[in-house]
């Protein structure tokens, strides 16, 4: 018997937080902004979480790093209003250098027992490299491995980080994760409609892309490709875990 084609996924309607968490500015234009402004037209409430503020991310377009940061930060936030997203936080994190350190864990899970996300989506730690063209960034593979030891177990127990609840911050929950850029995906979410505002939201981000004449070409490349997989003309792709049952 063939095996069926995998079909675009739609959240739970009870699923109406989603914490977004990257390690850099532009990360999250380039992989899942799609999905946040799909995610944003259909009424949830989408936070961003940013580690670093993309110091060392200098390039042809930005040979030098002085005055980067307010740069890059004033780009994040054109880019979330692009997506419909308001809530925007930075962690002041060092660019380049990120571990996966208790104090990272400790921030991340403050911020999600703040943000209280029925949903976090965040990126795949187990990924070294993708085909023989790219090394994931350690950055990437950083955040992404902290943030999956904040949702399990630092941000559902008690006794970790007692020193939050002294914040008023007790334990959370999350009900979804959702990894992106993990080999293979699992699951997809339909695009078409909101490909262009993550190209518009990407090319905000002029410092690390300049003109961004070629972000249209890549990014419904790279769109078109994963809606191949999902019977769809333009999609993204995760790797889908569902923590509490019933969403």
């Amino acid at each position: 018997m063939a095996r069926a084609s995998p079909r675009p996924h739609t959240l739970a309607p009870a699923l109406t937080r989603i914490l977004c968490v990257a390690a850099h500015p532009d990360d999250i234009e380039f992989t899942i902004a799609g999905s946040v402004a799909k995610w944003v037209r259909e009424g949830r409430l989408v936070v961003f979480c940013l580690v670093t503020s993309g110091g060392a991310g200098t390039n042809e377009h930005t040979p030098s790093s002085a005055g980067l940061v307010p740069v890059r930060e004033r780009e994040s936030a054109d880019a979330a209003k692009i997506l419909g997203v308001k809530d925007l936080v930075f962690l002041g994190y060092q660019d380049g250098v990120l571990e996966p350190t208790l104090g990272l864990r400790r921030d991340l899970t403050r911020v999600i027992r703040r943000s209280r996300p029925d949903v976090v989506v965040c990126g795949d730690p187990t990924v070294r490299w993708y085909g023989n063209e790219y090394l994931n960034h350690p950055d990437h593979r950083a955040v992404a491995s902290a943030v999956l030891d904040a949702v399990f177990p630092s941000a559902e127990t008690r006794a970790v980080f007692p020193e939050l609840l002294t914040e008023g911050l007790e334990p959370h929950h999350v009900k979804e994760v959702l990894l992106t850029g993990a080999v293979p995906p699992d699951t997809w979410i339909d695009v078409g409609d909101t490909l262009a505002l993550k190209c518009a939201a990407l090319r905000a981000h002029v410092s690390q892309v300049g003109s961004g004449d070629w972000v249209d070409k890549l990014l419904q490349g790279w769109a078109a490709r994963d809606g191949k997989r999902a019977g769809v003309q333009y999609a993204e792709a995760y790797r889908r875990f569902v923590l509490r049952s019933g969403t």
